[in-house]
C-alpha cells in the first residue's frame, strides 16, 4: 500500500508538469485572433453568425463590444422569426455595425454556407450543437477565423471531426476561439495558475458540481412540425444537444480537465436517469447525472449535474491536493499551506 502510494505520489507530480506545459501553450495559441483577420487595407471587421438564439444574439454584441471596427454582415438560423428577433436587438444598440440586409439574412438547413460565402472575416457558431462538427469543418474549409461555441460535437463522431478541423486549422493559420468562457475570466485564470503552478501540492481529487434549477421549454404550436419543435427545443433532446451533462455541465468538466492538464481520463462510469422530467415534452435526456472519470495518475474527478425545481443549488470546483484545497467558482481561494485568496 505504502508503495503504490509513493509511485501514486511521483506520477501525479510528473504528469501534471508535463501535461500543464502542454496546455499552456495550446492557450497561448487561442486565445489571440490574429488581426489578420481583417481584410486587407480595412480595419473593419465583418462578422457572421449562424444561430440568431439568445446566445447567438449575445455572441455576437460580445464581438462588437470587443472591437470597434467590427461589424456584423450576415445571419443564419432555422427560422426567421428567430432572425429577425435577433437582427432587431442588434440593431437597436449597435445602429450602423449591426445593420444587416436582407441579401445578408439567411434562412434554412443551408443558410450556413451562405454566411461563409459572404465575404466574412470571422465567423460565431451558436446553433444547436448537433450542427457544430459540419459548420465548423465548412468554416476552416473557406479560411474563416472562428467563435466555436459550447459544446462541440454530441457523439464521438462529432468529436473526431472537430479535432481533424482543428488540425487543419492549424496548418491554416486559423484561429477557433472556444465558448468555454472560464478559460478567459482573469479571477479563474489567477485561481489556476497558482494550483498547476503546485500551490496545493499534488492534485489527488476534484469535485465538480453543476446543480440548478430547470430551464425554458417551448409549447407547442400550431403548424410546427415534430422538427420545429424538437429543434426549438433543442435542449432536451439528445441528437442536438448531447444532455445536460454535455451542454451545460461541460464548464465544469472543463476546469476539472484544466488542473489536469488537459489530458484526457482513461476511464469513466456513472449513473443517471428521469425523476422529474417525466412528461414527452422534455425529449429524452436526463435530470441529473453523476460521473467518476479516473485519470492515468490515479486522480479521479467526481463530477456531479442535475437539473430540478427545488433543490439545492451548487456551482463549485473543488480541488484537493496534497498540501491544500482550492476552490475556484465557489471563492477563488487557497486554504492550507499556501494559502491565498483572489482580489482582484
Amino acid at each position: 500500500m505504502n508503495a503504490r502510494s509513493n509511485s501514486s505520489k511521483t506520477t501525479r507530480r510528473g504528469f501534471l508538469k508535463t501535461s500543464s506545459a502542454t496546455a499552456a501553450v495550446t492557450m497561448a495559441g487561442s486565445l489571440a485572433l490574429a488581426r489578420s483577420a481583417h481584410a486587407a487595407g480595412d480595419d473593419t471587421l465583418k462578422v457572421g453568425l449562424i444561430g440568431c438564439g439568445g446566445r447567438g444574439t449575445g455572441a455576437a454584441g460580445n464581438a462588437l463590444n470587443a472591437d470597434k471596427n467590427a461589424k456584423l454582415v450576415a445571419l443564419a438560423d432555422a427560422f426567421d422569426d428567430r432572425l429577425q428577433g435577433c437582427a432587431k436587438r442588434l440593431k437597436t444598440k449597435y445602429k450602423d455595425r449591426a445593420t444587416v440586409d436582407k441579401d445578408h439574412q439567411f434562412v434554412g438547413f443551408d443558410a450556413y454556407k451562405k454566411v461563409i460565402e459572404s465575404d466574412v472575416d470571422v465567423v460565431i457558431l451558436t446553433t444547436s450543437p448537433h450542427f457544430r462538427p459540419m459548420h465548423l469543418k465548412a468554416c476552416i474549409d473557406a479560411g474563416k477565423h472562428v467563435f466555436c461555441e459550447k459544446p462541440v460535437a454530441v457523439d464521438p463522431a462529432g468529436i473526431r471531426s472537430v479535432m481533424a478541423t482543428a488540425e487543419e486549422a492549424k496548418k491554416k493559420g486559423l484561429n477557433i476561439v472556444s465558448g468555454l468562457c472560464w478559460r478567459y475570466d482573469t479571477a479563474v485564470q489567477e485561481t489556476m495558475k497558482r494550483v498547476l503552478d503546485g500551490a496545493i501540492g499534488d492534485v489527488l481529487s476534484i469535485q465538480e458540481t453543476y446543480l440548478t434549477g430547470t430551464l425554458w421549454h417551448r409549447a407547442r404550436q400550431p403548424g410546427w412540425t415534430e422538427m420545429d419543435y424538437q429543434m426549438r427545443n433543442w435542449l432536451y433532446f439528445n441528437w442536438l444537444s448531447g444532455d445536460h451533462n454535455n451542454e451545460q455541465h461541460v464548464h465544469s468538466l472543463d476546469k476539472g480537465s484544466w488542473v489536469m492538464g488537459d489530458q484526457p481520463p482513461v476511464a469513466a462510469w456513472g449513473t443517471g436517469g428521469r425523476e422529474v422530467r417525466t412528461d414527452p415534452k422534455y425529449g429524452d435526456i436526463y435530470d441529473h447525472h453523476a460521473v467518476v472519470y479516473e485519470y492515468a495518475n490515479g486522480t479521479k474527478m467526481h463530477a456531479y449535474c442535475r437539473q430540478m425545481a427545488g433543490c439545492k443549488n451548487d456551482v463549485t470546483d473543488t480541488f484537493v491536493g496534497t498540501e491544500g484545497v482550492c476552490k475556484v467558482l465557489g471563492g477563488y481561494s487557497i486554504t492550507g499551506k499556501n494559502a491565498w485568496k483572489y482580489r482582484g
